[in-house]
């Protein structure tokens, strides 16, 4: 069996020496070509758990591996290349126009001081067209609703042209019509190559789109396995802490709640 292309083997993680351990003997596998949700409320660890993965954070017992390799093994331009992240939100210090922005998803493939190309633009402005918004590319990002704000961090990263995509609460800011067109978007990469993670604290999302879910809830990994074993009522009431229904309707599994 080929190894899992993203995993934790039991990791124990404080952010600092005297506080209480955030996770501790966690183990994780993302499958590759697979849509992986974390699913849990807010607070559950699911956005220290991505900055793991990344390696913006290190462990203090265990270890992360990519592709069946130490993460440490890896220099950041090779990260860069095999991974990129879609933040919940991004201060942004400089009044960027949006094609300028995106174009920073170009840096794993330039070298020191070189600047972007033809080549290099040309995927910006496809990554643009593909998350819909090319009419964007000369706006100033100061001048962008949070909507739109979170569609350029999502072309910035389709820019890096990554084999694995990370994504912390890609759809917390976005309308119905948007968020009804990203999933649309994700499930085309999907088949595409482009293995999956997200983090939500909607379960509509990860009936909508999801392969695998992993549930977490304080810092512990309370299921993890494909949508159809893992997204149960019971599983869902165990992470909310209310009663939860789920139900097929249509081919698609509809959440109900008090």
């Amino acid at each position: 069996m080929s190894p899992a292309l993203l995993a934790l083997h039991d990791v124990e993680y404080r952010y600092n020496t005297n506080s209480q351990a955030v996770f501790e003997h966690f183990n994780i596998q993302v499958e590759s070509d697979s849509i992986t949700t974390f699913l849990g409320p807010n607070g559950s660890g699911k956005t220290t758990l991505l900055h793991l993965l990344l390696g913006w954070l290190k462990p203090q017992r265990g270890q992360v591996r990519l592709h069946g390799l130490p993460l440490g093994s890896y220099s950041r331009r090779e990260l860069g290349c095999w991974m990129s992240l879609v933040p919940q939100s991004e201060h942004i210090a400089y009044d960027y126009s949006v094609l300028e922005y995106v174009l920073f998803g170009r840096t794993p493939y330039l070298g020191a001081l070189e600047m972007p190309g033809e080549e290099d633009c040309q995927a910006a402005i496809e990554a643009l067209s593909r998350v819909g918004i090319p009419m964007l590319a000369e706006r100033s990002v100061s001048r962008l609703s949070g909507g739109e704000r979170q569609l350029v961090l999502l072309a910035r990263a389709l820019t890096q042209q990554p084999k694995l995509l990370l994504m912390d609460e890609p759809t917390s800011h976005l309308d119905l019509a948007n968020k009804s067109n990203l999933i649309a978007l994700l499930r085309e990469l999907n088949k595409q190559g482009v293995t999956i993670l997200m983090t939500t604290h909607e379960p509509e999302v990860v009936s909508s789109i999801a392969t695998h879910v992993a549930l977490l809830k304080d810092g512990r990994l309370l299921l993890s396995g494909l949508v159809e074993n893992v997204f149960t009522s019971d599983n869902l009431s165990q992470v909310y802490g209310i009663p939860i229904e789920v139900h097929n309707f249509k081919d698609r599994r509809v959440v109900l709640w008090p």
